[in-house]
């Protein structure tokens, strides 16, 4: 057995200021490299991915559906888009002068950031570990990994792939649990990209802010999906399930965390439910392949408390079955637990949909707006008035109207929270962004020197320059014929 690296405090600093030589001496900054480094990920990808899919199904049982199309084919279209975009990202952009800088001409550079850490979650190690890592290398930066210790195959596999194929001077990747994370968090970092809890999120940001290290916080919440009856109630049904229990078994950040509907609607909605669900997963489905079981027993036993807290669990319309040696839970319907239950105060990251009913879709706004923002919310309708309120009033990372979670795969989207649900935004060029400085670059030429700008002032400099900071022509030429 291999004997395990030491990494302490000093192995911490050392791996930050080598990082931080590479950076200074100009490795990363160039096209070439952050090309070479892209294309190395595109041969991770092609080369390696039964491992990764059998990385994924040890950590999480995950179905090689899943792990093939919503982490490695979501990964590869992103180093394919930053390939073909990277040029014009680099590019500077042009910016509009004023009278008051004339002659001049000024742009925006997009400068790397530095050195940065990634930390990323197990319930998509590799989507949510390399997606920002792309961003970073695109902008320019090095870049540390921090993958989770609750996925280990993946982590162990991020680990080699990384050291084997990108550039060991300014990518590395970091091993470990909480002693490591630590370690890395007391570092001066220029940019901490964290994918996780909240719980978590609040010590990441308490940690970067001794050393004023701006942060992405990519965090997750209560998730409300809203269903109108006026709606294609199969179609709906359908994409809730293969947004719940098809997307890691409700272990996402932008999985259902609740359904509201009226009252008169729910019994439909719940027979439609378990119809569809015994059609995708059996009438067993703790014997199903097509879901990924929970990630660990502490979790299990989370999900199992939430499940058997009093007035919950005699709310169970559906499912419930739970295993603790296979870590199953087989999909779980509730139907009108009480608002102030833990179920519907924590985020739930699991195979379990609490439905909450209300007298009138008016009433769903208000129980959304009474909680802290989500990453997501969900509206099911034909409704275009109801679709068009919900996308003004309901405040969210993103919405989606009329299906489940696919604006993650649409680049020209940012994916990001807003208030308790995280900060700062990624995904295709949103991603450069995050790791860029938007450098302000203005050039002025030496000559035609105003003298208006210097002292001694006088009444008719003043209104002169008043003039052209308001870029008043009229006012400009008034004061220049002594009309003013």
């Amino acid at each position: 057995m291999a004997t395990k690296k030491v990494f302490g405090a000093v192995e911490a600093s050392d791996l930050v200021k080598e990082l931080r030589r590479s950076f200074d001496d100009g490795v990363t900054r160039g096209y070439e490299w952050r090309v070479t480094q892209l294309k190395k990920l595109l041969v991770v990808f092609d080369n390696h991915e039964p491992e990764i899919v059998a990385a994924l199904r040890d950590d999480l049982g995950k179905p090689e559906l899943e792990s093939s199309v919503y982490e490695v084919s979501l990964l590869r279209n992103s180093v394919k888009l930053a390939l073909k975009q990277l040029k014009n990202w680099m590019a500077p952009d042009k910016a509009k002068i004023s009278l008051t800088t004339f002659p001049a001409s000024a742009e925006i550079v997009s400068e790397p950031l530095g050195v940065v850490l990634v930390i990323s979650a197990w319930n998509y190690p590799f989507l949510l570990s390399i997606d920002p890592v792309i961003g970073a290398i695109s902008a320019g930066n090095a870049v540390v990994l921090k993958p989770s210790e609750l996925a280990p195959a993946s982590s162990a596999l991020l680990a080699k792939l990384f050291e084997q194929y990108l550039d060991p001077s300014a990518v590395r990747v970091v091993e470990g649990d909480v002693t490591e994370t630590t370690l890395l968090l007391d570092q001066k970092w220029d940019k901490i990209f964290y994918t996780g809890s909240s719980k978590i999120g609040r010590v990441i940001m308490a940690a970067a802010a001794k050393h004023l290290t701006p942060v992405v916080l990519e965090l997750g919440g209560k998730s409300p999906v809203v269903v109108d009856s006026n709606t294609d109630l199969k179609v709906t049904v359908r994409r809730i399930i293969a947004g719940k229990w098809g997307c890691n078994n409700g272990q996402a950040c932008v999985s259902p965390d609740y359904i509201l509907t009226t009252k008169e609607y729910a019994p439909k909605l719940i027979d439609t439910m378990k119809h569809e669900l015994e059609k995708f997963y059996g009438k067993n489905p703790m014997e199903s392949k097509d879901m990924s079981r929970i990630i660990n027993s502490n979790h299990f036993d989370r999900l199992s408390k939430l499940l058997e807290e009093k007035d919950v669990s005699d709310k169970i319309v559906y499912g419930g079955e739970k295993d603790r040696e296979k870590l199953k839970i087989s999909p779980t319907i509730l139907l009108d637990v009480p608002l102030d239950s833990l179920i519907m105060s924590e985020e739930i990251f699991g195979p379990i949909l609490p439905i909450i009913t209300v007298n009138n879709l008016e009433e769903s706004f208000d129980v959304i707006r009474s909680r802290p923002k989500p990453l997501a919310a969900y509206l099911f309708t034909h409704n275009k008035k109801l679709k068009e309120k919900f996308a003004m009033t309901v405040s969210a990372g993103g919405i989606v109207v009329n299906d489940i979670a696919v604006h993650l795969a649409l680049h020209t989207l940012p994916f990001g929270g807003v208030g308790e649900s995280g900060m700062g935004s990624y995904h295709g060029k949103f991603s450069f962004d995050a790791f860029s400085h938007k450098k302000a670059v203005l050039y002025r030429s030496l000559f035609g020197d105003a003298p208006v700008r210097y002292p001694p002032y006088s009444r008719g400099k003043l209104r002169l320059l008043k003039a052209l900071v308001d870029s008043n022509i009229f006012d400009i030429f008034k004061v220049l014929l002594g009309l003013s």
